[in-house]
């Protein structure tokens, strides 16, 4: 075992000291937010170590490229930073993890579409062990990775101590801070740099990043600037005739079982993307006044969080609302609405909102207008630039505060201070078809540098962090 630096020592017998009584405190609510997302049961104790003989069969011989994600958006970047790696090494023994239900259906579904072979060629899924000693202890003993793969930043001092001890390479691939973790971070640096410093490699998003991290502790020769997973644009797939991708079609038909103006090639869909409470609401209020002007415009409303449809559904209702729950669609032979046209659809599923942005003609990102403490700080407009959706945000969106800049710096995004204002935007842009695809082309011209950035980060993955 490799000794730990004189630094971490302290910090790390402090958190191994406090960790048990704080993670007894939250577990409740921990456990409540796993019971609501669902998959409360489902594999529960591989998150404390305890893997069925099936498991455990299937990650013995050592060897494994680990990438953990926490949720689905992190989970969308690993997938993509998993298919680049089998370009690259097809044979590569890789290992996903990931922490939150959400995350691992949309995982599981990805990779059972995907690699449909057996054997070494075959990406195994778990969910990430609880920051305990010997939990972590436990899992290292039986996965014996080769490296660790962190997407975006997910630092827990007990499993950083543990391969440092045991000399497997830990990096941060897609590494971003954002103002209020880069400010909390620099705070406790006496705390937490030790644990930085440990890191065998940061990939930056943008080539300014690189004081910030150097900052908290880790080693220059460690930086390396890659670009973004989240802002490079893979081509889509689609059905082998050249046609939309398979996934697209099917939400298309979808909405023409709707009926009405929802099967009409002249609608018009306004969208919001990973909405937080208040926004639902809010842009209920917009779509009223937006449907006296265009009678074709319908709603669709993606939460960020699929456990708050039944409170959103209630809030459109409150509003005169009448709409329609994505899930209902996925039961086989569900008959068409039966109560009339509804003008809003409420997606209450994950993973599909990249699709659901290229069947709409103006979307607005969530956590953007600071309706809630919590919920601001904005959600990642890229996927919406990649289907050609213009964009609309409000005004904090310090969340991605580099590639805001870019974007308004060439006019590709439109900026809303208010409900009032948001109102004003989405009227403008919707009488003028030209001005929404000059926006989506300067947008996605702001992406061009990031373009390769998940190869070069599968490259430099397999070079060992």
């Amino acid at each position: 075992m490799r000794p730990l630096p004189e630094a971490a020592r302290w910090p790390l017998r402090l958190y191994r000291t406090l960790f048990p009584a704080v993670f007894l405190v939250m577990l409740p609510g921990l456990l409540l937010r796993i019971w609501r997302r669902g998959g409360a049961r489902d594999r529960f104790g591989e998150r404390l170590g305890l893997f069925s003989p099936e498991a455990r069969e299937r990650l013995k011989g050592g060897g494994w490229i680990w990438i953990h994600a926490v949720s689905v958006g992190e989970m969308m970047m690993a997938l993509k930073l998993v298919r680049a790696i089998r370009v690259v090494q097809p044979g590569a023994r890789l290992l996903l993890s990931v922490t939150t239900s959400t995350g691992m259906a949309v995982a599981a579904k990805a990779l059972a579409e995907e690699e449909t072979g057996a054997g070494e060629g075959k990406t195994a899924l778990i969910y990430y062990p609880v920051d305990f000693g010997p939990i972590v202890r436990r899992v290292l003993a039986l996965v014996r990775p080769a490296q660790l793969v962190l997407v975006d930043k997910e630092l827990w001092p007990n499993m950083i101590a543990a391969c440092y001890q045991r000399r497997v390479p830990v990096s941060i691939v897609n590494a971003r801070l954002s103002p209020r973790s880069g400010r909390r971070f620099r705070k406790w640096r006496r705390w937490v740099g030790p644990f930085f410093s440990m890191l065998e490699g940061v990939c930056l998003q943008e080539p300014e990043d690189r004081a910030v991290w150097q900052q908290l502790g880790v080693r220059e020769e460690a930086l390396h600037w890659t670009g973004s997973l989240k802002f490079d644009v893979l081509p889509a797939r689609d059905d082998g005739d050249g046609g939309e991708p398979p996934e697209v079609a099917g939400l298309r038909a979808l909405l023409c079982r709707l009926g009405g103006g929802w099967a009409d090639p002249a609608r018009l869909v306004l969208l919001g993307g990973s909405t937080f409470p208040g926004e639902e609401a809010m842009l209920g209020r917009v779509y009223r006044k937006l449907r006296a002007g265009f009678p074709q415009l319908r709603l669709i409303l993606v939460p960020r969080h699929v456990e708050r449809a039944g409170e959103v559904e209630h809030e459109l209702a409150a509003l005169g609302i009448t709409c329609a729950r994505r899930r209902r669609f996925n039961k086989p032979g569900e008959p068409e609405a039966s109560e009339g046209e509804p003008q809003a659809l409420l997606v209450d599923t994950t993973g599909e909102l990249a699709h659901w942005y290229r069947l709409a003609d103006l979307c607005v990102i969530g956590k953007s207008f600071r309706l809630t403490p919590s919920g601001e700080g904005g959600q990642n407009p890229v996927e919406a630039i990649e289907a050609d959706c213009p964009v609309v945000c409000g005004p904090a969106m310090g969340n991605f505060a580099a590639l805001m800049t870019a974007l308004k710096a060439v006019e590709g995004v439109r900026i809303a201070a208010d409900e009032a204002a948001l109102a004003t935007e989405c009227e403008a842009l919707f009488r003028d078809r030209e001005t929404r695809n000059g926006l989506v082309e300067r947008a996605r011209g702001v992406l061009t540098r990031h373009h390769g950035a998940t190869e070069r980060v599968a490259r430099r993955v397999l070079a060992g962090g």
